[in-house]
């Protein structure tokens, strides 16, 4: 341990599995979801696209790697962003479900990344006034980037859904099936209250309310209905994932895997 003055959590063994915890529940989500986008890369539907959903993927993978970085601090075991990222296998990972589920067609994708960004502004958001300055700084740089990400995923959402007759269908049909998924975003278990005890995270039952409504007025502008709660048996943040992570990480983790340790 370095002169500086220890956190709380570092004083508290409990505590400080429960902020590792949390710190990489964000980055995984940000790392898997910046996963999919990539694989967007040259099968969009036009260039414009193609481009703003690699960007996103940057962006994502380049907030990921921030909060890896500092989640292996946390842990204290020597694991940096790469060995995080690389070796671990699918159910260490502690994404949301929502994030991991495929493509599928374009507005599949869409209904996704808005799902998810909308749940990132009210995080981010949240975050800035954590009692974690470096958490706290992460976030803000996040967020501008969220704020960018949700104005591009409402647009096509609402482009899409008040569109043709076909691309409200496709949509609607996304919406569907995706929101099962949803019902984890504002789960708070152990992790999430002892986070909010200590004034690092913020209480997810205060964010949910302003989530909902965000979603209610865009689901509006886009003539599209909001479906039913329906119960889910997954819970990404906790390792209980579907089977397409492990499908994924296969293809994302091959060349560490193959090669370990390698440099280029």
């Amino acid at each position: 341990m370095s002169a500086r003055s220890r956190t709380p959590s570092e004083r508290d063994p409990a505590q400080q599995a429960a902020h590792f915890r949390y710190v990489l529940r964000l980055a995984d989500t940000s790392l898997v979801l910046g996963q999919r986008l990539g694989e967007w890369v040259g099968h969009a539907p036009a260039l414009e696209e193609d481009l703003g959903l690699a960007n996103f993927a940057l962006d994502l993978i380049g907030q990921a790697r921030l909060l890896l970085t500092y989640a292996g601090e946390l842990e204290g075991r020597g694991r940096d962003e790469d060995a995080l990222a690389f070796l671990r296998d699918a159910p260490d990972f502690a994404n949301l479900t929502l994030a991991e589920q495929p493509n599928g067609d374009f507005g599949h994708t869409i209904v996704r990344q808005w799902l998810i960004d909308a749940w990132q502004l009210e995080i981010y958001a949240g975050l800035l006034r954590s009692a974690d300055s470096r958490l706290g700084a992460i976030a803000a740089k996040a967020l501008k980037e969220t704020r960018y990400h949700h104005r591009f995923s409402s647009g096509w959402l609402i482009r899409l859904g008040d569109g043709t007759a076909e691309s409200h269908e496709r949509v609607q049909a996304g919406l569907d099936s995706l929101w099962r998924f949803t019902a984890e975003l504002f789960a708070a278990d152990e992790v999430d209250e002892r986070m909010q005890a200590a004034g690092i995270a913020p209480a997810l039952m205060e964010l949910a309310p302003r989530w909902s409504a965000r979603i209610d007025e865009d689901l509006q502008a886009a003539t599209l209905q909001r479906p039913p709660g329906q119960p889910y048996p997954w819970h990404g943040r906790r390792g209980v994932h579907t089977e397409h992570l492990g499908h994924m990480l296969a293809e994302m983790q091959h060349l560490q895997r193959t090669y370990p340790g390698v440099r280029w």
